[in-house]
Order: C-alpha cells, then structure tokens, then sequence
C-alpha cells in the first residue's frame, strides 16, 4: 500500500509541474479541440462508398498538433497525460450537456438541441476509446521516429517525418477503431440494424486519414515554430529538470 501511496504521489507531482511547465494556450486549445471534435461529428459532411468525413475533421488537426508539439518539446508520456486530461474534461463536458439535454423545458422546442447535446452512449464510448488508444501510439510513435535522427533531430526533416507519419497512422487508428466500435459494433443492435462492413470501416479510416493529413500538412510548420520559440526561451525548465534529474 506504502508503494501504491507513493508512486500516486509521484504521479500527482510530476503532473502538477507539467501543468505548470505547459503554457497554457496549448493545453487550452488542445482540450477545445477534443471537445468540438465530439460535438461536430454529429453532421456528416462528405460520404460516398469509399469516404466519409463528418464536422470533426475541421479541427481534428488541432488536436494532434499539439499532441506533435508537446510530444517533440516534452515528450510522449506528457502528451499521454494531457490527453488522458483532455478526455477526461470532454467526459465531465458531455455530462454537463446531458443533463441539460434532459431537463425539461416548454418554453421551446429544444428537441434538436437535446438530441444533438444529449449524445449516444456508445459513440462517446467509441470516441473516448478510439482517442486515447490513437493518441498513445501517435505520441509514441511520434517520438520514436525523431530518435532515429541522429544528426539533426530538431531539424525541419525531422519534425515533418514525425507529425506526418504518426498523424497519419494515429488519425487512421481513430478513425478504424471508433467506426468497429460504433458501426460494427453497437449500431447493428440499437440502429435497426444498420451496419457498416469492415471494409468501409478501413476504406472510411484510410481517406480520412489522408484527408486530416493534409490539413496536418497544411498547418505543422506553426507547431515547428512554437516548438523552436518554447526552447528558444526555455519553456517548461521546471518540468524537464524534474523527468531528467534522475537521467531518465
């Protein structure tokens, strides 16, 4: 018990440097994004037999761009953390609509607000799961890549083969898995039936994943510049000081 107590401590300090080591914006819009990533996949906004895209790829990028940034500068069991904090704020978030979507009302006809807020138990299981699971081997991924470059691991090379090869595996990994969850998963039972085969699910996954990579494309060159502004004036000290001490 004296051990359990102890590395509980641990992780509650080393958690509370690093809030306080991350500026804030980044934290800030990262768990934004989480959030409006949950409430725009509800309109769909593209779907053929080979893709479907719905509201949350508008800012889908956001999200792992900054997993990218505080990956590079602070590395992956950070992201892990802010992620697993992010998700968990969209949880308590999702809470808060439910119960407001079922409050009754007569003063208007809120069904559209209810329904759009109220959500579906197993597409927020789905998304919750699907995120955190991508979200660790996008960090990981991200990271391990950027070990392999030896002479310039700051360089612009090496900051693209990161964001570009794990936002793509991480983002296709979002996608497949929250489609089996949702789709293969919980939809033939509480939807009539209605189903997706594995092969859309990974066809659907594959061009999202494309499509989101090209807006990851489009918008790594600012998270290579904050990453080059945060050592330029030595972000975070604090919370580098602490993970390193021990040389780990």
């Amino acid at each position: 018990m004296s051990a359990l107590t102890s590395n509980f401590k641990k992780v509650k300090e080393e958690t509370s440097i690093l809030l306080r080591s991350i500026p804030s914006t980044v934290v800030t819009l990262f768990v934004v994004s989480v959030i409006c990533m949950n409430l725009l996949a509800n309109k769909t906004l593209l779907q053929t037999h080979w893709i479907a895209l719905d509201g949350g790829i508008l800012i889908s990028w956001l999200s792992f761009m900054c997993m990218d940034i505080i990956t590079k500068y602070f590395g992956p069991k950070a992201s892990n953390t802010i992620a697993l904090l992010a998700s968990c704020i969209n949880l308590f978030t999702c809470l808060i609509f439910y119960v407001a979507s079922i409050i009754p009302s007569h003063v208007e006809d809120y069904s559209a607000f209810n329904k759009i807020f109220g959500g579906t138990w197993f597409i927020l299981l789905g998304s919750t799961v699907a995120f955190i699971l991508s979200a660790i081997i996008n960090n990981f991924l991200n990271w391990s890549i950027g070990k392999a470059f030896k002479r310039n691991p700051d360089g612009k090379l090496a900051y693209a083969a990161q964001t570009y090869v794990s936002t793509f595996i991480g983002q296709f990994l979002d996608n497949f898995i929250f489609s089996l969850i949702v789709f293969v998963g919980f939809a033939p039972v509480f939807w009539d039936g209605f189903h997706w085969t594995v092969l859309q699910c990974f066809m659907c996954a594959f061009t999202g994943a494309l499509a989101e990579l090209l807006l990851e494309v489009a918008f790594s060159p600012i998270g290579y510049s904050i990453v080059k502004k945060w050592k330029a004036h030595s972000v975070g000290t604090e919370y580098l000081n602490y993970i390193y001490k021990d040389g780990v």
